[in-house]
């Protein structure tokens, strides 16, 4: 980036979806755009030439290849939409020009003389990552102008309340407090007292297209209906769709997933679902608080559900770290010798971002950025400016777990680090009330501390690995098994090269590797690596061997038939050598943009006996959080007393579970409809924005009904693309980093 390109701020008014894609900077007297995807910058032209930019279609400027094809399909149908109210426009210039000959206003012909000509010239700050360097010397003080420049043309809408004999059909859907389908809605989701982010359930739309098809008038279902017959039918489907889905239990393979809670009440409860990648079905739920610490119990109620699922398809099952398991698992293993005992992977690896926060100099700066983002989320005022210098970006980030909450955090902050800057440097802080109160000075003196905004970025840059590996652990769209390896070496690879001393890196491998310790006895993540075609390829022969061993102990536990077994060893040579149909040319390009288990389907025929292990190693999770519905009162069950009624919520449950987890791959919603300060996002965020003493000055200075909405979170900490494969793209050559995953201490 050029030295005196400046970020500026953005107008709330600017509602061009390709904003949202592109920063924007002040260089001297003239705005430059410069696209997210491909780095183009454009010197002129407005947002309309680079939206054909991003559209890919041929225009002014180039083509970006880089940009994601959902994102190229929204700026075609914008483009699309412009051309047809264009032509609208067009139409409508007779009769303007008739309305104008018999008006007295004089001004219509300058309005009609400008509508072809209006450019929506309006710029904003866009995140900027700095994550790149270290500052020598942070001196940013970026004065924002706080007028704008008016284009030519005008409002159109604002012409035809003027002149009533133009009609036209460019009407819009009242919004905000003018739609009284919205309030009916609102007023029914305020009255029964649910979370409202039932609205981005998948089934919310089919509900509300079910009952405008009815008409006016439609007879809604009683309380009976719901408790019965409707009852009845659901789960009716939700059965059809898990007979549909154990089909493939046996082609890929399935991982059994204990998720347990601990109620309010000191109750223990475990839920059992099984994980293939069709999809995760939920099969039930066990109060076990009477025999909790009895592994006898543990095993015969896992043994009860492995012989459900049938042992010759499970692969692994996966529990939480607690003592109680340790025993459970090492028994499974014993008496079901062709499967695994899995402790959570996602919770290790919030084990060592747990111990790394727990360092003085990181938690130091973590309490830093907490103190600055109670502040902001705490005053109405503040908040709002906050959101306009960032493009309505919050600073606050929530991931899968709390700790990484703090880790992404730091990182968003970084990314925002200039807009915050910019802030707090600007004419609207220094004319804010807020700026001269305690909270509002320091928050100034931390946004223009160098030192803070160095650590912040160094523990951004070796932390950001581990919060990747744990986005693909917790993915909920794809199996993870064949991308752990992988990713925590290039935790510890980012690290040694962030940090060059091994005095200074070791410190924090040894944490990474004392919480792999108890990782180091599943050799799955070493089979499913070397299985990984984009991973096996891109890596030096001598470390294939390295790990070879991890392969055999998956063979002869998971391939129980000893000729099958020499088969598959057989297989591994053809595999190696990329023979037949996996060295074709198209095999090769797939390595890069197929699922590993689809690489294998398609293009493993040559080697059948290695291509069942193969789908089925690289087809399952590593995870067992992030399962449970918050919204699912799973105790219900165990406090009914009455044996029908705890029947029929038995029944309710099954079906709510089965519908979160088909909802959680189908949902399309996105972070940028997170709002922070939302109920449901308490247990993870509240420590970023929980001021710790609420005073009367808050409650009188500060009002919600003044905030205004969020706009988005535009940027995430995945960027654009696969979430794992740029991620693990180049190449594994440090066998110091493989033998510490395997377990082999090297002198210091």
């Amino acid at each position: 980036m050029e030295l005196n390109l400046v970020p500026i701020s953005i107008t709330r008014q600017k509602q061009d979806p390709a904003w949202n894609h592109c920063e924007v900077f002040k260089n001297g007297e003239r705005l430059q755009i410069k696209c997210m995807y491909c780095g183009k910058l454009f010197k002129g032209g407005g947002i309309h030439r680079f939206k054909e930019h991003l559209a890919g279609r041929k225009g002014q400027g180039p083509i970006c290849e880089q940009v994601p094809q959902g994102v190229r399909s929204v700026m075609q149908e914008s483009l699309n939409g412009i051309l047809v109210k264009q032509d609208k426009k067009q139409k409508l210039i007779p009769k303007l020009l008739a309305c104008g000959s018999s008006s007295s206003n004089p001004n219509i012909g300058g309005e009609v003389e400008n509508l072809g000509s209006h450019d929506d010239m309006n710029f904003g700050i866009k995140p900027i990552s700095v994550l790149n360097t270290l500052e020598g010397d942070s001196n940013v003080v970026s004065k924002v102008g706080r007028g704008r420049k008016r284009g030519r043309g005008r409002d159109w809408n604002l012409i035809e309340s003027n002149y009533p004999c133009v009609k036209t059909d460019l009407a819009l859907v009242p919004n905000g407090g003018d739609n009284p389908t919205h309030m009916a809605i609102g007023r029914f989701l305020y009255d029964i007292g649910v979370n409202l982010d039932v609205v981005n359930s998948v089934c919310f739309q089919p509900m509300i297209d079910a009952i405008a098809s009815g008409g006016s008038g439609v007879v809604p279902p009683s309380c009976h209906d719901l408790r019965g017959w409707i009852l009845k039918n659901v789960i009716e489907e939700v059965k059809d769709d898990i007979d549909r889905n154990k089909a493939m239990w046996g082609k890929t393979g399935c991982s059994i997933i204990v998720e347990q809670c601990r109620t309010k009440n000191g109750r223990v409860l475990l839920s059992f679902l099984v994980y293939c990648p069709q999809a995760t079905v939920f099969m039930k739920s066990v109060d076990a608080s009477h025999a909790f610490y009895s592994a006898d119990y543990l095993f015969e109620l896992l043994k009860q559900v492995i012989e459900e699922v049938g042992s010759e398809k499970v692969v692994q099952v996966i529990t939480n770290c607690e003592e109680p398991y340790l025993f459970t698992g090492k028994r499974l293993m014993e008496s079901f010798p062709s499967l695994y005992w899995a402790p959570c992977l996602a919770h290790c690896v919030d084990l060592m971002l747990q111990d790394f926060s727990n360092l003085e100099w990181i938690n130091e700066t973590i309490e830093q950025a907490k103190s600055l983002t109670r502040f902001i989320y705490n005053q109405s005022s503040v908040l709002n400016m906050m959101r306009k210098f960032t493009s309505g970006n919050d600073v606050v980030e929530p991931a899968l777990t709390c700790f990484a909450t703090n880790f992404s955090t730091l990182k968003k902050m970084a990314d925002l680090k200039l807009n915050l800057q910019a802030m707090v440097n600007s004419q609207d802080w220094l004319e804010c009330p807020y700026a001269k109160k305690p909270g509002g000075q320091a928050m100034s003196d931390i946004v223009n501390n160098r030192s803070f905004w160095n650590s912040c970025m160094l523990i951004a840059r070796i932390t950001y690995p581990l919060l990747r590996v744990l986005e693909i652990v917790g993915s909920k769209k794809r199996s993870a098994m064949g991308y752990v390896y992988a990713g925590i070496y290039r935790a510890k690879e980012t690290i040694k090269k962030e940090l060059v001393k091994q005095d200074d890196y070791m410190v924090y491998w040894n944490i990474i590797d004392n919480r792999w310790e108890q990782q180091r006895h599943l050799p799955l993540y070493a089979a499913g690596f070397f299985l990984n075609p984009k991973l096996f390829y891109n890596t030096e022969e001598h470390i294939h061997n390295d790990i070879l061993s991890s392969v055999f102990d998956s063979i002869e536990r998971l391939v129980p038939d000893t000729n099958i077994q020499d088969q598959v060893v057989r297989e591994i040579n053809l595999y190696k050598s990329a023979t037949g149909d996996l060295g074709r040319p198209m095999a090769v390009r797939a390595r890069d943009n197929l699922l590993p288990g689809e690489w294998w389907s398609i293009y493993g025929g040559g080697c059948p006996n290695l291509q069942r292990l193969a789908i089925r190693i690289l087809s399952q999770t590593c995870s067992s959080i992030g399962y449970k519905p918050s919204k699912i009162s799973i105790e219900e069950i165990h406090n009914t007393r009455n044996f029908l009624e705890r029947q029929r919520l038995s029944d309710l449950v099954f079906v709510q579970y089965n519908l979160y987890l088909r909802q959680m791959v189908l949902q399309k919603q996105e972070k940028d409809s997170l709002d922070p300060l939302a109920f449901n996002n308490k247990d993870i965020l509240e420590d970023w924005i929980a001021d710790n003493e609420v005073s009367p000055d808050n409650l009188e200075s500060s009002d919600w009904k003044s905030l205004d909405p969020p706009v988005g979170n535009r940027t995430t900490l995945t960027p654009p693309g696969d979430e794992a494969e740029d991620f693990l793209s180049t190449r594994f050559t440090d066998l110091d980093i493989f033998n510490g995953l395997k377990g082999v201490k090297e002198e210091i």
